[in-house]
């Protein structure tokens, strides 16, 4: 059924793909410029400036979280940014979106992080509802 697998190379295409779903759900669907020679650049060249994890519902591609390291001066130690949660919508309400939070709030937690932050667009309520059920705290 459900299977969660950090992103290599070989799934530069369906990143891109579901980034574009991403926009277009944030109904940017032009706001897209990156090509898959950026996301193999930056996610999985010489020094990756972010990491990806795909959701896949009975082998097809149904989500991701992208995610990278921030450092706090404060902390003295990193923690992860989640830049995006997204899952397709035919695949939602399988509980697919709390797997890929829950792996990375995994992720954080192995990596010795000192927590885990994202935003969320004011308007996107069902992405509101779904944190405040977590009991994020909204800064």
């Amino acid at each position: 059924m459900l299977k969660i697998h950090p992103a290599t190379s070989h799934d530069a295409p369906i990143l891109l793909s579901l980034i574009r779903g991403l926009a277009a759900f944030e109904k940017k669907p032009s706001a897209v410029v990156a090509t898959e020679q950026d996301l193999l650049r930056d996610a999985f060249g010489p020094q990756p400036k972010f990491r990806a994890l795909i959701a896949e519902w009975k082998g097809e591609p149904a989500g991701y979280a992208s995610f990278f390291h921030f450092y706090s001066t404060y902390q003295g130690k990193s923690a992860l940014f989640l830049e995006d949660l997204f899952v397709l919508e035919s695949f939602r309400g399988n509980g697919i979106g709390m797997a890929l939070l829950s792996s990375v709030a995994k992720l954080a937690v192995d990596e010795g992080c000192f927590g885990l932050r994202w935003e969320v667009l004011d308007w996107n309520k069902p992405a509101i509802a779904f944190y405040e059920k977590l009991g994020a705290t909204f800064l």
